[in-house]
């Protein structure tokens, strides 16, 4: 079996994500096995192209030559070999006692090998997993390899969402949290680490029984005590958090800007909204308005049909009183 696939294998049968790190202490010894074969096999593949396309032969080694001047590599190792052995000896032949100094440089070398050899596997795994992750991108699958929460775990594609949806829906639950709990939630997230009355105070409101649900939950965690009066107890967010939500790290959540864009974008569209509806009120009142001058107009285009009313004269006036007096 490939290292690739032993890599796959562990990823996929891992309910957590699987960091560099654990791969790394698996399979060291495969890795620098896996290296070796491919040194070899393009040290093999570089060496008889290029002898035939100087046109000369594969060159014998002398034996005695080789044993005189032996390569850079063995003399250097010979070198290291017996200075190990001279400090192992002491002046009589026998094991020499390595003081406290010398004990603790032993220690610090062995750690700094072992620091160079760790570093090294993850150089050797990091580029098998790139290309695993890009196979699965690639290929007609409905899995992938995604990286969560510092580490490598096996996911569904987006594109499954709505198929694997229907069967998750059916035998496991979806988290549930209230609004007021996604609220301090998400306060802890932005300004973590912080106090219960500074959440209380941001969000105006009581949160200490939306603390115990979050705890029990294990979406958040304490980080110690804050430096002031009375030491109040700090909180974050958990890995559970960033499981739970798909989230690299606590730097992927959305920035402030985002925000602002969105609810500037939503501001826009309640404008534009209330803007129609002002419209259709104003044309309202006007059309309320035409009404009621048409009705003026009806209700005194009666009278126009009447006589006027005589003006006076003097004339008119000494014709009124004869008649009177008649």
């Amino acid at each position: 079996m490939s290292l690739k696939a032993k890599l796959e294998a562990v990823i996929y049968a891992a309910e957590e994500p699987v960091t560099l790190g654990q791969l790394a202490a698996l399979f060291a010894s495969d890795a620098f096995e896996w290296k070796a074969q491919q040194d070899a096999s393009a040290s093999s593949e570089q060496a008889p192209e290029a002898d035939y396309a100087a046109g000369q032969p594969l060159p014998l080694v002398n034996e005695e030559f080789a044993s005189l001047n032996p390569a850079p590599d063995s003399a250097q190792q010979a070198a290291k070999t017996q200075l190990a052995a001279s400090r192992e000896t002491g002046p009589t032949g026998g094991p020499a006692e390595l003081s406290e100094a010398e004990k603790a440089e032993a220690e610090l070398e062995a750690r700094r090998l072992a620091r160079l050899r760790d570093r090294e596997v993850r150089e050797i795994l990091r580029p098998l997993l790139d290309e695993l992750i890009a196979s699965c991108v690639s290929d007609d699958r409905g899995v992938e390899i995604r990286e969560i929460a510092g580490g490598f775990r096996m996911a569904t594609k987006p594109e499954c969402h709505d198929a694997v949806r229907l069967f998750v829906k059916s035998i496991k639950p979806p988290l549930k949290l209230s609004l007021p709990a996604l609220e301090t939630l998400a306060v802890i997230a932005y300004k973590q680490p912080v106090t219960a009355p500074e959440v209380n105070e941001i969000r105006g409101v009581d949160t200490s029984a939306v603390f115990g649900t979050l705890l029990s939950r294990k979406l958040i965690t304490t980080a110690g005590r804050k430096a002031v009066l009375g030491r109040p107890i700090l909180y974050k967010t958990t890995r559970e958090f960033l499981l739970r939500f798909g989230l690299r790290d606590v730097s992927e959540l959305p920035s402030m800007e985002e925000f602002e864009k969105l609810a500037a974008s939503e501001l826009d569209e309640s404008e534009f909204a209330s803007g129609d509806l002002f419209d259709q009120k104003a044309n309202t009142v006007q059309d309320l308005e035409f009404d009621e001058a048409g009705s003026e107009e009806i209700e005194v285009s009666p009278g126009e049909d009447l006589d006027p009313e005589p003006t006076s004269s003097p004339e008119s006036t000494t014709t009124a009183e004869t008649a009177a007096g008649n």
